[in-house]
């Protein structure tokens, strides 16, 4: 069985709308990016998914289930349904609220957790477990280095934008081997949370690489906080 597509997306909780605040213009255009790659996977139904799996940064390297609930956040805001998902996997799950609508819920949802210490390989053997016998679609959540400037959440790493830049170049070359050689300690000394989700999409997509390669797209690259952020997505020709 394959993967159907994927689209990647970061973890800042900037990107909902509420949580922007007064700063929710500045960042209209890393939304735009993001509700239209989710579009993609909201709709990956009508290319043969049956199953649609979130992949995020968690405590543990798990399932999860629940809805997202942004009240520790410090705002009342709250899905439907029962349970708290880890706030990355609430950012993709608003999104697929918002953007799909009843629409979204055509494909069951899987949410699942990575942790930051999961090495490669396993990462990669979570990934392939996901697309065994059936077709799925992937939203995957994670921000690339926290340290790109002085006023980053982790101050200024002089290694922090070449890593960026690789997995970028990764992305946007749709390139599973690529992603998978991003390494786990550098990742973590970098504060790259996005590292061990990437490498499970990379295991699920070099499990089902189609013939002529992935179809992929950086969308948007930047780092507008002193955290990058990267919006791509990779589909079948």
């Amino acid at each position: 069985m394959s993967l159907i597509c994927a689209a990647f997306i970061p973890a800042a909780p900037l990107l909902v709308p509420a949580l922007a605040g007064s700063d929710v213009g500045r960042d209209a255009g890393l939304r735009d990016a993001v509700r239209a790659v989710v579009a993609d996977v909201v709709g990956s139904s009508q290319h043969g998914a049956s199953a649609l799996v979130v992949i995020g940064p968690a405590p543990e390297t798990s399932a999860y289930a629940g809805t997202w609930d942004f009240s520790r956040l410090g705002l009342r805001l709250r899905g439907a349904g029962p349970g708290t998902l880890p706030v990355p996997l609430g950012i993709a799950a608003w999104f697929l609220d918002e953007v799909g609508g009843d629409e979204a819920g055509a494909l069951p949802r899987e949410y699942v957790g990575v942790s930051d210490r999961a090495p490669a390989a396993a990462c990669a053997t979570l990934g392939r477990s996901l697309v065994e016998g059936r077709d799925i679609a992937l939203l995957v959540v994670g921000d690339g280095s926290a340290r790109r400037d002085e006023k980053a959440p982790g101050y200024l790493d002089p290694r922090a934008a070449d890593f960026d830049a690789r997995a970028a170049a990764a992305l946007a070359s749709g390139d599973p081997e690529a992603l998978l050689s991003l390494e786990p300690e550098l990742a973590r000394e970098l504060l790259a949370a996005g590292r061990a989700p990437w490498q499970v999409a990379a295991g699920a997509a070099r499990e089902a690489t189609p013939p002529g390669g992935w179809s992929a797209e950086v969308l948007l690259e930047e780092a507008p906080y002193g955290v990058g952020y990267l919006v791509a997505r990779w589909r079948r020709p």
